[in-house]
């Protein structure tokens, strides 16, 4: 291969061609848009959180005739949840990630994991894949549930960053869902309005009566699925 006029072998003797897996027009992470463009085609996704408790939902998309639906909500420990929008096989991975993770730290501190510390792991997970020229994990993540400092719901995208809120919408038309969240959102509201309001909200995203799967988490109860 011939040498460019900036004596690099490879063509790397510019900004602009550096790193051409990496980086789009305005700095923007190429590889990562990408990814994000995939978690946005998936299941419309919703996580609701009050003072009471936190519900995680997920659309359960039709399948093949004879052929069962992929399952949409997690447990990752006694006290928390998860769920995603984007690859079911990425969705997946990053479950049994998290998983291990909060194994790991009950077996080494004989306690439950912290929710903020399980998002700082996953978030760390999927940066790693945004530092080398490899496929992003293209789904994003919701976590709920409950430890000392009270009820939490984090969002984690495929660049690793994460938010900590009381609702998000994630995968198909979420900004149609999340609006719909923000009209009914109350942190009085009980649980059976919230799985309406969610429900509600992927109906707005979906366009149409949908099936729906959810998971409630209270710091008495735990983890729960439910099917509403």
């Amino acid at each position: 291969m011939s040498e460019d006029n900036n004596g690099s072998q490879y063509g790397f003797g510019n900004a602009s061609s550096r790193y051409p897996y990496y980086y789009g027009k305005g700095g923007r992470l190429v590889l990562v848009d990408n990814a994000l463009e995939a978690v946005n085609k998936g299941s419309t996704t919703i996580g609701i959180k009050t003072p009471e408790f936190a519900l995680i939902s997920s659309h359960i998309k039709p399948t093949l005739p004879l052929v069962d639906p992929n399952e949409k909500i997690f447990t990752i420990d006694k006290h928390i949840g998860a769920t995603g929008a984007g690859y079911i096989a990425d969705i997946e991975q990053l479950i049994e990630e998290i998983r291990l993770q909060a194994q790991k730290h009950r077996l080494s501190y004989e306690s439950p994991i912290d929710v903020k510390s399980l998002a700082k792991h996953l978030s760390t997970y999927l940066h790693n894949y945004t530092i080398y020229a490899v496929r992003p994990q293209a789904a994003s993540i919701i976590i709920a549930g409950a430890d000392e400092s009270g009820l939490q719901l984090y969002q984690v995208d495929p660049s690793g960053t994460y938010l900590k809120g009381s609702g998000f919408a994630i995968g198909n038309s979420s900004d149609n869902a999340l609006e719909e969240i923000q009209k009914g959102y109350s942190k009085n509201m009980s649980i059976e309005q919230a799985l309406e309001l969610s429900n509600s909200a992927i109906e707005k995203a979906v366009g149409e009566r949908s099936v729906v799967e959810s998971g409630i988490v209270t710091t008495k109860d735990g983890f729960k699925i439910v099917k509403y």
